[in-house]
């Protein structure tokens, strides 16, 4: 059968690892094999080839490849992470904790919080402010935040979150401490609020940056891994990664927001 086109899927689940390919015309074929959690990616080189060995399809008609996985909503449910710092305004270290003061379990007085993310040794505080407007109302001091920066490089962490009060509004102080960030740790990973999630709410906003600083190495090596697996089968298709709100997004971007890819609920389309 002659095939022009091929579009792969992949899911991974704890068990068993689901490779498709869809041709053109509508032709289905179908392949599970088990997963390998001490690296997902090898169950799906292992399926992809397993496929390309069982049909007449070849590697160059592959379009493209569309893949949900589990790997960053398990790292966070495993506490299997990177070591994560956190730079905030000064006077809100403690907001992962404080949250919005509710109870998940009103009358439950034995119910605890999780853990954060981040332990407060990791939780650093810069002097600077702004109002909602995005105006100065205290300047950023930038020796401060070196200081800061230096206190958890030598720590340590892995990735760094970064998130302001109303950075949505002017990120020119987070915008600061990245820079301050890539000339003392070039090759650190790094969250900016303002890029990350640019809204008001200073809890959703924190907790989802430290999420994607969690998770960013995790997700980072497991696509470059994948990439190279599919790459040494010939298969040179954009990889098109799953949100957990059911679209699909570039693995590039995948790579600097993986936050997104946490709880896939949702079917891809």
């Amino acid at each position: 059968m002659d095939v022009t086109e091929i579009r792969v899927g992949i899911d991974i689940g704890g068990t068993f690892t689901d490779i498709v390919f869809l041709t053109s015309d509508g032709t289905l074929w179908t392949h599970k094999t088990l997963s390998t959690p001490s690296d997902y990616s090898q169950a799906i080189l292992d399926g992809v080839q397993a496929l390309l060995g069982q049909t007449d399809v070849t590697a160059h008609q592959i379009r493209e490849v569309l893949h949900g996985t589990t790997v960053a909503t398990n790292a966070i449910l495993e506490g299997k992470g990177a070591k994560t710092g956190l730079i905030t305004t000064k006077g809100f270290r403690d907001i992962l904790e404080i949250r919005r003061m509710r109870s998940n379990r009103l009358y439950d007085i034995s119910w605890q919080k999780p853990k954060p993310l981040v332990p407060r040794a990791w939780r650093r505080e810069v002097t600077e402010r702004l109002d909602h407007r995005g105006e100065i109302l205290i300047p950023f001091d930038d020796d401060e935040a070196r200081q800061e920066v230096q206190h958890l490089i030598d720590a340590g962490v892995e990735s760094i979150a970064v998130c302001l009060l109303h950075a949505y509004a002017n990120a020119s102080h987070e915008e600061r401490v990245g820079e301050l960030l890539a000339q003392a740790a070039p090759g650190l990973s790094v969250s900016l609020s303002s890029r990350v999630l640019p809204e008001m709410k200073e809890y959703e906003r924190t907790s989802t940056t430290v999420i994607n600083a969690y998770v960013q190495p995790v997700v980072q090596r497991y696509l470059q891994a994948m990439e190279t697996h599919l790459q040494s089968l010939g298969v040179n298709a954009p990889l098109l990664m799953m949100q957990s709100n059911g679209g699909l997004m570039p693995a590039a971007a995948a790579r600097e927001a993986p936050c997104t890819l946490s709880n896939p609920g949702q079917p891809p389309g």
